[in-house]
């Protein structure tokens, strides 16, 4: 019998360099939590307790008071539910037109694809200000003023539009010979889209589908302007509502912030595998 030498494994020697981003890195995570932990010492304050010791002093005592009066004053759990099932609704919804639109742009090859492509791209750098008074006008119209589908449709059709931008540069790069193999067995181009593009992309597609609740989630001014009744108001618009002639204390509007970060992390925990999958994914691919 031969003897089979162990070959011992390699280590990587860490250099000056490896520690010193190590250490940076460290450094900004704490920076960026920083407000965070602010956040949390002001919710569970008294008004007394933050007037006496200041926003960066421990609690005397921990008091939910702050957690109470805004879950029961702007009525947290409908506001919660009005933006979850929005921000669902416009994530499948945005999606599903984003590779219909893509799948006609990158692979139907549709005339004057590079000028639909440039007008959406533009459509994406228009500011949401400009769209307030002809958004306003056009769902007046149709009487969708002050309903949450209003917010739906706008919003499906902004985050479309991205998703078009964006998946529209990757279906353009298809291989050709499977599309051609494909069209030679037969296949339709609906089944070349749901057997063959739909599974291939669909690491891409769960990105952007995280990508579009939370952007949605965190929308402000087109829902204040479209939805003016409480029962309708989605969780941003609840936490400017203790701004202004309806001005609360400071650990009032500290519990806000914090209670309102929760249901977008519990998603974003969720969803967490299917992030970074998706994305290492793209980047292999």
């Amino acid at each position: 019998m031969t003897a089979v030498s162990k070959i011992p494994k390699a280590r990587k020697n860490r250099t000056t360099g490896d520690w010193l981003i190590l250490a940076l890195l460290i450094v900004g995570g704490l920076i960026m939590l920083f407000p965070f932990f602010v956040l949390l010492l002001n919710a569970f304050k008294t008004t007394a307790d933050y007037n006496a010791s200041g926003p960066l002093s421990w609690p005397h005592e921990f008091s939910a008071v702050g957690l109470v009066k805004f879950w029961t004053r702007v009525r947290f759990p409908q506001k919660v539910w009005n933006s979850v099932w929005i921000c669902a609704l416009v994530s499948f919804l945005a999606v599903g037109l984003s590779v219909l639109n893509s799948f006609a742009l990158g692979i139907g090859r549709v005339k004057g694809r590079r000028w639909i492509v440039l007008l959406i791209m533009l459509a994406n750098m228009m500011p949401q200000e400009a769209l307030l008074y002809p958004l306003y006008i056009m769902f007046k119209a149709m009487g969708l003023y002050n309903s949450q589908w209003s917010i739906v449709i706008i919003f499906t059709v902004i985050q479309s539009a991205f998703g078009t931008y964006l998946l529209s540069s990757v279906y353009g790069t298809f291989p050709k010979a499977i599309l051609e193999a494909a069209t030679i067995d037969g296949a339709s181009r609906w089944r070349i889209l749901k057997d063959i593009v739909f599974p291939i992309s669909k690491p891409t597609l769960s990105v952007m589908l995280v990508f579009f609740f939370i952007w949605t989630w965190n929308e402000y001014m087109i829902p204040m302007a479209f939805l003016i009744d409480n029962s309708k108001q989605t969780v941003p618009i609840a936490i400017a509502s203790l701004t202004g002639d309806r001005l609360m204390d400071v650990t009032t509007t500290a519990a806000a912030s914090l209670i309102s970060i929760v249901p977008t992390l519990i998603f974003y925990l969720i969803f967490q595998r299917t992030l970074s999958k998706g994305i290492t994914t793209g980047a292999v691919k």
